[in-house]
């Protein structure tokens, strides 16, 4: 009787959910579709030469005897591996930092930092549009949380359209209540309490990316004793910023200025798992307090090759062509997109895009029918996934178009001509709200 209860219950929350139009359901690509979905930016995954490189690597450690379905326990128990440490060694030294510690995933890398780095006293001051799994690590910390309004170091800086409706304040201007005048804290002001500051090298929904170097900068003016520790989710950086997709801390040339670096292998890389770059003291701290490493199975030597391919793969610099490639869809992508809406002028309601060129392979369709115009590209062999609030803020739903290294120019072209039949399609069976009053108005004196 319990347990029914309580599916019930659970009914009618989905029920709801359902009327919202919120309710995530899993699905499956249909097959042969086009894939414009997928955070697999170079096509490294469904590479045949990756692959059979792969599989190498598989059967020399079988023949070897280090192959091992499972890794038998966690890191701190039976599952730690002279591959693991020695990976996490060539990591470190590819992206140019101290030290680095696997985690399973990017959301466990970052649950596990946040949990444990901030201290009791401490402050974290948070980017508005940070992933979820940072707002989980910091839930389970001791510190103060602080959003800011996203991409803005300072009061005067010009946001993004309809990234804040909040009335957020800006970085600089948090850090300075922080550390001046009656609403300041005392121990940070004088260095005894540390604010992180938490932000995404690229965010994953509007594709842009974080001005890191003024980021640096202002946590550096204003915290005079040192005591600002930034840390930078490169997620979606990771393999194609930067030189051979080292990301972009490493790009702007800011590994020192940087505390730590969350690297996450499952988008660019085509494998999965994640590292946390760090101090050799901070890699010691977290394997002795962050949980999400502490308390789950290591991976095993499969998940382990993976990683080492892809890593492979970027070292040898075979990379470029793919990149070369990816930057000019980019480009394409914006023309052919501009061109659409400057020929057919849909209102913003049924379509809009950012203005300026992409600054990352993710290309957001701004469109308050996203389920319907994914629906309709979907339906003609394009995969794409319409992002609805609250998973974006309200009144940003759009289709997130991701593009690969692996999608040719003709099927860019392809998919913006769907798009423009859909747009066509809704403007032609849309009747203007002024039309509608004037015949209610004719109705009412009949």
């Amino acid at each position: 009787m319990g347990q029914q209860h309580l599916d019930d219950v659970f009914a009618s929350l989905l029920a709801r959910r359902g009327t919202q139009g919120r309710l995530r359901r899993l699905t499956l690509p249909s097959p042969g579709s086009v894939d414009f979905s997928s955070n697999s930016y170079l096509s490294l995954s469904s590479d045949a030469a990756v692959q059979a490189s792969y599989l190498e690597r598989l059967g020399r450690a079988c023949h070897q005897g280090h192959f091992s379905l499972g890794s038998g326990g966690s890191r701190l128990l039976d599952g730690n591996t002279p591959v693991a440490e020695a990976l996490e060694r060539e990591i470190a030294a590819f992206h140019g930092a101290p030290a680095a510690l696997l985690f399973n995933s990017g959301f466990e890398a970052n649950t596990g930092l946040f949990s444990c780095a901030p201290q009791k006293g401490d402050v974290v001051l948070f980017d508005e549009l940070i992933h979820a799994s940072v707002h989980d690590g910091m839930r389970l910390s001791r510190a103060r949380r602080v959003p800011f309004r996203h991409n803005c170091v300072r009061g005067g800086d010009d946001g993004r359209d309809g990234s804040s409706s909040t009335g957020l304040k800006s970085l600089d201007d948090l850090l300075t209540e922080l550390t001046s005048g009656e609403q300041g804290i005392q121990n940070v002001k004088t260095g005894r309490s540390n604010v992180f500051v938490a932000v995404e090298s690229v965010y994953s929904m509007d594709g842009d990316l974080a001005p890191l170097k003024d980021i640096v900068e202002c946590v550096e003016k204003r915290l005079h004793h040192g005591n600002g520790y930034i840390i930078v989710d490169e997620a979606h950086s990771t393999g194609w910023i930067g030189g051979r997709g080292r990301g972009l801390v490493s790009h702007l040339g800011l590994e020192s200025r940087v505390w730590a670096r969350v690297h996450t292998f499952g988008k660019a890389m085509g494998c999965a798992g994640a590292a946390v770059l760090c101090s050799p003291t901070t890699r010691s701290y977290l394997i002795n307090y962050a949980r999400s490493l502490i308390y789950t199975t290591a991976m095993a030597y499969p998940a382990l090759a993976g990683i080492q391919t892809a890593y492979e793969y970027l070292q040898s610099g075979q990379i470029e062509q793919r990149l070369d490639h990816l930057r000019l869809l980019m480009r394409h992508t914006h023309h052919v997109l501009t061109s659409l809406i400057s020929r057919a002028r849909p209102t913003r309601d049924i379509l809009h895009i950012n203005e300026g060129p992409p600054q990352s392979p993710i290309v957001p369709l701004f469109t308050s029918k996203a389920r319907s115009l994914g629906q309709h590209c979907q339906e003609r062999g394009f995969m794409v996934r319409p992002i609805v609030a609250p998973t974006v803020p309200a009144g940003t739903d759009r289709v997130r178009l991701c593009l690969h290294a692996g999608n040719t120019v003709e099927e860019v072209e392809l998919l913006c001509n769907a798009v423009e039949a859909w747009v066509r399609q809704q403007m032609e069976t849309r009747i203007p709200v002024e039309t509608t009053y004037r015949r209610s108005r004719q109705s009412s004196k009949l």
